[in-house]
Parts: C-alpha cells; sequence; structure tokens
C-alpha cells in the first residue's frame, strides 16, 4: 500500500486513511454508505474476508473468500453514490460499481439494504437495476471531467484501471 494511494471508494482520500482501517478492523464504518465503500474498495483491493466480515449471517450463508477469489475476477474502475439513507437501524445506499470484464464495460446498479446490529453496519441483500451503458461523448464515469471515449473507454482496451 502506497502512502499517496488515493481510496478505491472514490472519496478522494488516501486510502490509509479512508478504507484501510475499516478493512484491517481498527474501526467500524459509521454509516451504511461508509460501509458500502470499504466494500466497494474490499472487492478492488481482494480484501474478501471483509466482504464476508461485513455481511449479515442472515443473508447469503456460506459464501466464502475463496468462492470470491474465483477468476475471472472483474477489472473495477470506478464508484457512482447516486443516493444514500439512514434511520436508526437501517439504511440504504444507491450506486453504480462500474468494472470491465473479458475487456467489456458493465456495471452493478444496485440499491443496497444494510442493517445496524450491535452498533455495526452489516450488508443484507439488494435491489439490481438494469444499467445504461455510456456513449461515447458522455461524461465519464470516474468523475475525470473527460468524455468516455478519452477516458475510461481507451483503459477498458488496454485493460488497465481509471485513474
Amino acid at each position: 500500500m502506497s502512502d499517496n494511494q488515493l481510496c478505491p471508494c472514490g472519496s478522494k482520500e488516501l486510502y490509509q486513511n479512508c478504507c484501510y482501517p475499516l478493512h484491517n478492523q481498527a474501526r467500524h464504518a459509521s454509516s451504511p454508505e461508509e460501509l458500502m465503500r470499504s466494500r466497494y474498495s474490499a472487492f478492488v483491493k481482494k480484501q474478501f474476508d471483509y466482504i464476508i466480515s461485513t455481511q449479515d449471517e442472515g443473508f447469503h450463508p456460506g459464501v466464502t473468500a475463496e468462492q470470491l477469489a474465483t477468476p475471472p475476477l472483474p477489472n473495477w474502475l470506478a464508484l457512482n453514490v447516486i443516493d444514500s439513507t439512514q434511520n436508526a437501524h437501517s439504511g440504504t445506499v444507491t450506486f453504480k460499481a462500474w468494472y470491465s470484464l473479458s475487456n467489456q464495460l458493465d456495471a452493478i446498479f444496485e440499491k443496497s439494504n444494510f442493517i445496524l446490529k450491535d452498533g455495526q453496519w452489516f450488508y443484507t441483500d439488494g435491489e439490481h437495476f438494469n444499467v445504461t451503458l455510456p456513449n461515447r461523448n458522455d461524461p465519464c464515469f470516474c468523475n475525470s471531467g473527460l468524455k468516455f471515449k478519452k477516458c475510461c473507454s481507451r483503459t477498458i482496451e488496454a485493460n488497465r484501471s481509471c485513474s
């Protein structure tokens, strides 16, 4: 881990100050959105044990780190949080998690549900939506300020991460 590496969650903070303390259990997420962002970063960083430890036991039982690590693994490109809600014991986060797999662009477009148990947030399940892929002249989903054709479209073709 580089000291100057930005966190994959899109916070524009350094990874060591953002999701790293959550991944290493130095602290717990303070909100559903922080948990969702840290789970996305865990997928990027292949921290699959963290994914499992932050998922409520009553949902998707039996998922293992080995299953999550089974290829082919997506090349995660960017996270866009669309909406986030929270009340005393539950919350939701709607997001698009952009990735490429076999040089094909796609995204997980989901409204995720979270619950608070004993002071810790857990992912439970989510409602999936169809995603509309960007056109060449649309703003890039990575928030670079460039058009898609001049940004992540090229990185997908080169099979590398967006910046």
